[in-house]
Parts: C-alpha cells; structure tokens; sequence
C-alpha cells in the first residue's frame, strides 16, 4: 500500500487518499454524536430529546479547548517538522496533551457545579431542567478525555498516521452505538443510558491514542519529557482560537435559534431544529474533516517554503469543496423525508415541520465548505488573527444578525434559511481574504 508523507507532491488520488481516514473519521464522530439523539427520540420522548438539544451547546462551548488545542497546536507541531526540528515538535506535542488533561480536569469541575443554574438560563424548568442535569452531569466525567480525542484528531494527522485515528474514532463509536442500544433500547435506563454510552465511547476515544502516543510508535510523533512553553502554548491558542470561537459561538447561536424556534413553533420548532442540527453535522463533517486532513499538508509546505506545493493544494482543495458542496445541497433536497422520518417519524406535523426546514436550511451546503476551509487554511498557514475572523463573522455576527432579521420578514422560514444568508455573507469574507493574503503566503 502506498506510504503517503507530508512531503509529497500531491495528485488528486493521494490528497483524497490522505485525507479520506479523516473524513470518515469526522463522520463517524457525528453519527455517533448523532445516535443519542436517535434512541432518546424513539424511546425516552420528546422532552428527554429536547433536553440534550438545550444542554449540548453548553457542553459543547466547554469542549472547545481541545479543538483549540488539537488545530492550532498541530498546526505548530507540522510547521516544525517542515523546519526539520522532529525533537522539538515532539517536546511542543507533548506539552500540548498535557495542557489538555489539566484544563479538562479543572473545566470539568466547574461545570459540574454550574450546570443547574445553566440550564435555568436556556429556559428549562421542571423535569427538562432535571433531564439537562442529570446528563450534563454525567458527560462531564468524561470531558476530558473528550477534549484529548478532539486534540488527538488533529495530532494523528500530523503524525502521519490519520488511518489509525480513523480506527480509534470507528472503534469509540461502535462503543456508543452498541451501549445506546443495550442502556436505552434493552435495559431502559432512559436519559442516563445514553449519557453512560457516550461518556463511555468518549474515553476510548480519549485514552487509546494517549496509549499508542506513550510507547515507541512508528509514527512522527511521540509523547515524552517536556517543560511548560508559555509562549508556544500562546501561540497555540492564538493560532487556534477561531475553532475555540466557533464552539463558544455555535453555543450563543444555538440558544437563539432555540429562542426563536419557541416563538414561532413552540417544543415542536426546538425538536425539529435539533434533528436538522444531527443531520447537519453529519453533512458538514466532509469538509471538517477534509480541513483537519489537509491542515497539517499546508502547515508542513509553508513551514519547508515549498510555494508550488502550497498553489498545487489550494487549487485542488478548492475544487474539491465545490464538487461536495453540491453534491450534499442535492442530497439534502432527495433525503429530506427519510432524514426527517427516522428521528421524527412518530409525529406527522413534525415529520412534515423538519422535512420542510431541512430542504431550505440544506443549501447552505453549497456555501459553507468553503467557509469551514478557508479557517482551517489560514490556521494552518499560522495566521491565526484571520482564521478567527472568519469564524467569528460566520458562526457569531452574521448568524446573530439574520436569525433576529430573518424571521420578522418569512416567520419561521427565516430560521430556515438564516444559515445559508450568514455562510453567503461570510463567503464575501473569506474571498476577499484569499486575494488579500495570496500574495503575503504565495498559495495563488
């Protein structure tokens, strides 16, 4: 089988080759973030379901430093290697994963603490609020290692090995899916089932690269002796801090969106837009994990001074983007009523609610690709200030603006479409930077 290298020169076939471990990989992390949704649906009812729809976000924003860590850290870690310096890659590496386990330790604790009172604020009382707590609660005790396997996403890409962080995302999410279906489906443990299954599934996912990373490995990375580098981890953050700002962001967003779901279709808009959000993140995990694969490819050229290799990527990625984005917007107009019919099936106004938003809410896919690459590119060219801009503009300012806009004009069909007008608003952003920055990285 082919050895592909960060060095290479790269075809069509061995960037989708290299890539594909990690698009899989991201897929299989959204099913099966997806299932708990799935079987609390079917077999708990519609406030459990609503509960994990109002919780997650929090959860979700709390996650974010792993994501921060794992793109912005790797991005360093690549860049070094392309300088030729593997020793200090490895102590930069390291230092990272440690960082992780501590800030997970200690925001882990806080939130265990805050949740109640969080849950009040999103608007839950009564037994939603109990539901929030009681799987929030449970999902915190496994946080950390969640934040680690988020970091380790990234980390195995650059380490030359994304088949085996494919191997360990497939085998956290056959732990879920399976524990799903024995807590919810066989022994009926309700709500707290699917939050055992996850948290479970989440420390396989966690705690088996730490293993590999631990031992001599043949891989470019290796966990080792280390001393704390406050600079780099600064640079780290910086460099990541548009994937930090999209999960806070997607956290504000979301609860709008739920605010305004409320006023327009009460529980029903909430349950709806929640299965749209499960679909949606299996669609878009395409480009998150084409953007995580390629990353460490454009952060290994630009640190090495390999210009051609830098045009080559940018050229392919961005016709790749293009070919997916309408493939998916067409997918997303044919698989509207089966999507729709396995989450919701059980209630016609409903089915009929989220077939209908998902059909309009789907043509934002032939924008956002763009968008979710362009963040990851320059995260990875080390131009962190600019990543951040296009996530912050994306996921906060313009959503926030035509969420609030939008439904005043189309009612509910205004929540609908208030992403696909945010990515075509961000799009004009994320043009004028690749003109503006072209010439500064040399990638056109």
């Amino acid at each position: 089988m082919m050895r592909i290298q960060l060095s290479d020169h790269f075809t069509y076939k061995k960037l989708i080759l290299f890539v594909l471990p990690s698009i899989i990989m991201m897929i299989f992390t959204s099913i099966y973030g997806v299932v708990d949704g799935l079987f609390v649906s079917n077999f708990v009812g519609k406030t459990a379901f609503a509960a994990i729809n109002l919780i997650m976000p929090f959860l979700m924003g709390l996650s974010a430093l792993g994501f921060m860590i794992g793109t912005g850290g790797s991005a360093i870690v690549a860049k070094t290697l392309g300088e030729g310096k593997k020793e200090r890659a490895n102590r930069y590496f390291s230092m990272l994963v440690c960082v992780t386990v501590v800030g997970g330790i200690l925001i882990s604790i806080a939130g265990f603490i805050l949740i109640r009172p969080v849950s009040g604020l999103l608007g839950a009382t009564g037994s939603l609020a109990d539901n929030c707590v009681l799987y929030g609660r449970i999902l915190f005790l496994s946080l950390t290692p969640f934040m680690l396997q988020n970091v380790f996403q990234s980390f195995f890409v650059t380490a030359e090995k994304p088949k085996l962080g494919l191997y360990v995302t497939i085998a956290a999410g056959l732990t879920n899916i399976v524990l799903d279906f024995l807590f919810i489906a066989v022994f009926q443990w309700g709500l707290a089932g699917a939050a055992i299954a996850t948290a479970a599934s989440e420390y396989i996912g966690g705690l088996l690269p730490v293993f590999y990373f631990l031992r001599k490995n043949k891989s470019l990375l290796r966990l080792g002796k280390t001393h704390f580098d406050k600079g780099i981890l600064l640079k780290a953050c910086t460099n990541g801090s548009s994937e930090l700002m999209t999960n806070l962001s997607m956290s504000v967003v979301n609860a709008l969106y739920n605010f305004q779901l409320i006023r327009f279709a009460g529980e029903d808009g909430v349950a709806a837009y929640g299965t749209i959000m499960y679909v949606n993140f299996i669609f878009i995990a395409i480009f998150l994990g084409y953007s995580i694969g390629s990353a460490p490819i454009t952060g290994y050229h630009y640190g090495a001074g390999h210009h051609g290799e830098l045009k080559n990527l940018f050229k392919k990625s961005l016709t790749l983007v293009t070919v997916w984005g309408v493939l998916l917007a067409l997918a997303a107009q044919l698989l509207a009523s089966p999507l729709a019919n396995v989450f919701v099936g059980y209630d016609r106004e409903l089915f009929a609610m989220t077939r209908h938003g998902f059909r309009l809410y789907g043509m934002s896919f032939l924008i956002c690709g763009f968008n979710i690459f362009a963040s990851s590119f320059f995260t990875a060219l080390s131009d962190g200030a600019v990543s951040a801009a296009i996530s912050f503009l994306r996921t906060l300012v313009f959503q926030i603006a035509v969420v609030l806009l939008l439904p005043v004009i189309l009612g509910i069909d205004g929540v609908w479409l208030a992403v696909t007008a945010a990515e075509g608003m961000t799009l004009l952003v994320t043009v004028t930077f690749f003109i503006r920055k072209s010439a500064r990285y040399h990638y056109a």
